[in-house]
């Protein structure tokens, strides 16, 4: 089978699971809730809340509905996430494979007034900041975190703003995801997806549909054009 060439108006990517990778920090950051509300089960909150805006997660399985402590504690586990990332020898917030080489091929296009890329993320503006410059990733002029949307992934919303930041129509746009909720918020959006096996099953990841599956950014390669992005997906690298 021969590689996939696509062509498109800008690239849209969520951060953690398909940019960088802050599992460690995830998990110290749960672990230190767990002394605030020791109901919760760790384990199954894991296996299920990655992709999904912390608030809306707090909401879920801590059961936080006073929308004041709901923000001051989503600010308050998401910069636990920075802290744990690195402690008790844990390695921080990284980079994920072949993000480096993409980046250095699409950061000088992330300017308006038609950028060709941008993040939409689920995490909140000071922690994805913080992620971003961790890991030495450009912040892109079209930047959609938590707060700018009412309703967060699955739903579609924050990849329709990021499209429409960028000047483009969302079905000309590829969204690049490791979560079934972000797969689905991109599918749903319009756009044609993407999906990383960095964080989820294969099988969890089939089940959201996305257009292509691949390991990871090293699949991918990607050149800025006159109107956009060619992106190849190497067939050789899908797995079977």
């Amino acid at each position: 089978m021969p590689d996939t060439i696509i062509h498109v108006d800008a690239i849209l990517f969520d951060m953690d699971g398909t940019l960088v990778d802050s599992t460690q920090g995830v998990v110290g950051a749960w672990q230190t809730f767990r002394e605030t509300y020791p109901d919760i089960d760790v384990h199954h909150i894991l296996s299920s809340a990655h992709g999904v805006r912390t608030v809306d997660n707090l909401s879920k399985y801590c059961k936080i509905d006073d929308p004041d402590l709901l923000k001051s504690e989503a600010e308050r586990f998401e910069r636990a996430i920075v802290t744990s990332s690195s402690e008790a020898g844990r390695q921080g917030i990284t980079l994920l494979p072949g993000v480096a080489s993409v980046m250095e091929e699409l950061a000088p296009g992330r300017f308006l007034p038609k950028p060709c890329w941008a993040i939409c993320t689920s995490a909140t503006r000071p922690y994805a900041t913080s992620a971003l410059k961790i890991a030495d990733i450009p912040i892109p002029d079209v930047f959609v975190t938590a707060e700018d949307v009412t309703q967060g992934k699955p739903f579609p919303d924050p990849y329709l703003l990021g499209a429409e930041k960028c000047g483009v129509k969302p079905e000309n746009c590829l969204v690049f995801e490791d979560a079934p909720s972000g797969i689905r918020s991109g599918r749903t959006a319009g756009c044609k997806t993407v999906a990383f096996l960095t964080t989820h099953s294969r099988e969890q990841v089939q089940a959201a549909e996305p257009d292509f599956i691949v390991n990871d950014m090293s699949c991918i390669s990607m050149k800025r054009t006159f109107n956009g992005v060619e992106v190849v997906v190497k067939s050789h690298q899908m797995p079977s």
